[in-house]
């Protein structure tokens, strides 16, 4: 059987969880770049780095900042960069997914026009990271499945 360049897996097609991670961390580079794009963001005049005064929105609806189109940009690197194996993969969607959903309960507790506010975020931001809270983690979990230990348990013996 052929071997990956390294001598590890088999070579062939990536597991979907990594093809799912890598696919997670394009749309946040997407989203990302497109923060910063006039018309695609509108009230872009108004875009400021750190502030719940900023009054950009992303598509018109999801309200951004400078420091909040960086955090995307960065996300979507680190996806792009753990999607190379699988563990990293799941540890992107899982973690990432578990953050999302942090930050979903963080915009839900604050009062949007006080200083907490600084990514900044409004009600649209958090529906919408309660949907990719538990969009990621689900395939973390789901994908996760289909690679690993074969479907026998894994005990810290089988490790190299």
């Amino acid at each position: 059987m052929a071997r990956g360049a390294r001598g590890g897996r088999p070579a062939g097609p990536k597991p979907l969880v990594q093809l799912a991670a890598a696919a997670v961390g394009l749309v946040f580079l997407l989203i990302g770049v497109l923060g910063f794009v006039p018309g695609v963001t509108t009230n872009y005049d108004e875009l400021q780095a750190a502030t719940h005064h900023s009054d950009a929105r992303l598509l018109g609806v999801f309200q951004v900042s400078i420091l909040h189109n960086a955090v995307h940009l960065f996300f979507g690197l680190l996806g792009l960069a753990m999607a190379r194996t699988i563990a990293g993969a799941r540890v992107f969607l899982g973690a990432g997914g578990a953050a999302y959903l942090g930050l979903w309960l963080y915009g839900f507790v604050i009062h949007k026009e006080s200083v907490v506010n600084f990514l900044p975020l409004n009600h649209a931001d958090d529906w919408l990271h309660l949907g990719l809270g538990f969009g990621m983690l689900s395939l973390g979990l789901l994908l996760s499945n289909q690679v690993g230990t074969g479907g026998r348990l894994d005990t810290p013996v089988d490790r190299p």
